[in-house]
């Protein structure tokens, strides 16, 4: 008895006939897919834009909207259905789309990755010794044996930045850790620390480890050690417990009244060293800026407190009497020169706001 098997096309191949056949059936018994939408388009706002005319009409001569005729009958049939239509084409063509590969093609599409160590593990197991098998080269090389990487350092993830070293932990001497208790119980002030230790570097490191055991909260990220903190005393910051380091960039040359300077610029904002230097660059090329010096001051604005809102008036109109002025310049002028004196009155307090020019 002669047996022949039949043979059987794979999964693949299986679905890409049954496509093929489901797109002949479909371009043999229905209309193409634009002709159609543009069909049903066409029968809803032509349809709707009769009912409405039609429903005009009715209000205008007090006629029940309920009484229809078989026109009206079959234009309400027609947009119900051209709305059915269009409903079910943008709802369902949508999902088709994401339904349109089967379950055995997303099996071919993930076979047909190219054999080897999933690319992830290259980047998350570390590399001591792994074997490449020869499908994972090139095919144009034929290997016959493994390759074995061996002594390979650790690969890097995408993006991973390099590792900052952290700050090296600050050593206190036993006189420093009673330093520290005094200042956490409250006996020594923070603020007095430069003032009797003398040392204002080694007064950063106690004030700075206090506030680690008041709030119960490390300090770790902060550097302390490697600032001059003499230069910064009784000037622009008191009680320092470390410093942030900011990039410097330069600007220039800007070329003012004739002469070249570059600008350095301390910030962490995107693009404004370069805005400023394009901007010094134009300056330049333009011939260079000139500059005048209108007025060269300092302003204060005291604030004085009197009893009433008479008194503040008061002294108000004698701070404004030319007369007076010169009995206040003799005062004021034992610091500096008095330029200009202005009062502001708000109810009780006068603030003054006081113009002087450096001597």
């Amino acid at each position: 008895m002669d047996v022949r098997r039949r043979s059987i096309p794979a999964s693949g191949d299986r679905v890409k006939t049954q496509k093929l056949n489901n797109n002949d059936n479909l371009t043999t018994t229905v209309l193409p897919l634009y002709l159609t939408n543009a069909l049903f388009f066409g029968v809803f706002f032509s349809v709707a834009y009769f009912l409405l005319h039609r429903w005009r009409d009715k209000i205008r001569t007090a006629t029940p909207l309920h009484a229809v005729t078989p026109a009206e009958t079959a234009a309400i049939v027609s947009l119900v259905a051209s709305a059915i239509y269009l409903l079910g084409f943008f709802g369902v063509a949508s999902r088709a789309s994401l339904d349109e590969l089967s379950d055995e093609e997303t099996v071919l599409r993930e076979d047909s990755r190219a054999p080897g160590p999933c690319p992830a593990a290259l980047h998350d197991s570390p590399v001591s010794t792994k074997k490449l098998s020869q499908n994972s080269l090139p095919r144009s090389k034929s290997v016959d044996k493994s390759v074995e990487l061996s002594n390979a350092p650790p690969l890097k993830a995408a993006g991973e930045a390099a590792a900052v070293p952290a700050p090296a932990p600050i050593s206190l001497s036993p006189e420093d850790e009673e330093v520290v208790e005094a200042v956490v119980s409250g006996s020594v002030p923070s603020y007095a620390l430069e003032s009797r230790l003398g040392e204002c570097g080694r007064a950063a490191a106690i004030r700075r480890e206090a506030v680690q055991r008041l709030t119960g909260r490390s300090l770790e990220g902060l550097p302390v050690q490697g600032f001059d903190y003499e230069s910064i005393l009784g000037q622009c910051c008191e009680m320092p417990i470390g410093f942030v380091q900011i990039p410097v960039g330069v600007a220039g040359p800007l070329l003012l009244d004739g002469k070249e300077y570059t600008v350095p610029m301390a910030t962490t904002e995107g693009c404004l060293v370069a805005s400023t230097n394009r901007g010094c660059k134009a300056i330049f090329v333009s011939g260079g800026a000139s500059s005048v010096l209108l007025r060269d001051g300092m302003t204060r604005a005291p604030v004085v407190r009197l009893p009433s809102a008479q008194r503040a008036a008061q002294l108000k109109f004698f701070l404004e009497d030319p007369l007076n002025y010169d009995s206040l310049a003799v005062v004021f002028n034992k610091y500096s020169l008095l330029l200009s004196l202005s009062p502001s009155l708000f109810s009780f307090p006068t603030f003054l706001r006081c113009y002087f020019r450096n001597q």
